[in-house]
């Protein structure tokens, strides 16, 4: 699944550590989420989402194998 947390995070000038204290998870974790490696749980999406006041839908992008294009258009 495609995400935007670097972009997200680089307009607010955080670390992939200081996001992820303030999510509770590891900077690891963070990582391998913006390197596309490994799909958060729903719970931690919708807790990205509402930590950068963006729609889940902008945050994180579903694409189906073989789609160039996301499902779902701004």
């Amino acid at each position: 699944m495609k995400n935007r947390i670097k972009v997200y995070r680089a307009l607010r000038n955080l670390t992939q550590e200081v996001l992820a204290d303030q999510l509770g998870v590891t900077r690891q974790t963070i990582l391998a989420i913006e390197k596309e490696k490994y799909d958060p749980s729903l719970e931690l999406a919708f807790r990205i989402s509402r930590l950068f006041k963006v729609p889940i839908e902008k945050m994180f992008l579903f694409e189906t194998e073989g789609e160039d294009q996301p499902l779902f258009e701004d």
